[in-house]
């Protein structure tokens, strides 16, 4: 439990701060796992429901927070047939980054974004700059571990987080992890449907280990508000309980869920297909839990 706690006390030490009050619009999302469009690519079957939704957001003047997971990089090898797969998802992601409304967390399935240079090298193969001037504004994309939004003009915060950090195998042994997801699980879920262990979203035993840490990381340190990943696990405490939410995911079945912050409240949302009157899929927003305000769970 010491080296948990000492993981997450150092990613809130460092973590980026982002102040926030009433006027700050924001959207939560994590786990869309990207992949190559093939049959491992979890998130293809909620690609249009998510490009529906980000271009919502875009367009309504939301600030876009990706709590890690974003693509799949322990199935897949490489960025480059991510990128290619879903450019069109990538090119909505951009429109929030050249508003300076794009915020990257790294989680444990691509925590090899936690290094500057591999981010850098990897723009530099998609996006090979014309000029310096286009290079200088590119690469100043960063991924964070962690974040921290502050309320303006208190010391309230928030502490977002992927979550693996209180995943102690998939954390300090990621690569392992990724060894036996590309090279032993991922053949087995393929042919036999054998579930992947090393996933919290896929092993229920895991998964309450993982909220139990942070929980008792929360308790320890006056019940800080967390919003983190990782489980693939909604959460939306009722007021007066440990303030520990989940965002869910982008690979729930036919589904999207996130975490909307709009006028200093909270809701927890759904993007899914829905019928209208005539028998037409319409992509529609449903809210799960909230709003409710903030200052309850700070």
């Amino acid at each position: 439990m010491g080296l948990m706690h000492s993981i997450l006390d150092n990613a809130f030490k460092n973590a980026k701060p982002l102040t926030i009050n009433k006027d700050s619009k924001i959207i939560l999302f994590s786990d869309l796992h990207k992949g190559d469009n093939s049959y491992a690519d979890d998130f293809l079957h909620n690609m249009l429901i998510y490009q529906h939704a980000i271009k919502e957001y875009y367009d309504n003047n939301f600030t876009y927070i990706e709590l890690g997971d974003g693509v799949e990089l322990w199935e897949n090898y490489s960025f480059e047939p991510i990128y290619k797969a879903h450019k069109s998802s990538f090119e909505l992601l951009k429109l929030f980054y050249d508003d300076d409304r794009l915020y990257m967390l790294w989680g444990n399935h691509d925590m090899i974004f936690g290094d500057p240079l591999t981010v850098e090298k990897m723009l530099y193969k998609i996006f090979p700059p014309k000029n310096i001037k286009q290079k200088e504004r590119l690469f100043n994309l960063e991924y964070h571990e962690s974040m921290l939004l502050q309320i303006e003009n208190t010391d309230k915060k928030i502490f977002l987080i992927h979550g693996h950090q209180a995943d102690w195998f998939n954390y300090r042994f990621w690569k392992v992890s990724r060894f036996f997801v590309r090279y032993l699980w991922m053949p087995l879920q393929k042919w036999f449907n054998v579930k992947d262990p090393t996933s919290p979203a896929k092993n229920n035993t895991t998964l309450n280990r993982i909220e139990k840490k942070l929980k008792n990381w929360m308790l320890k340190n006056d019940n800080q508000m967390v919003i983190a990943g990782h489980t693939h696990r909604p959460r939306f405490p009722d007021p007066g309980l440990l303030p520990y939410f989940n965002d869910g995911s982008c690979v729930h079945p036919n589904s999207i869920i996130g975490l909307e912050i709009e006028n200093l409240e909270i809701t927890m949302v759904k993007w899914h297909f829905e019928k209208d009157e005539d028998g037409q899929n319409n992509i529609v927003k449903t809210v799960l839990a909230g709003p409710q305000k903030l200052e309850l769970y700070l």
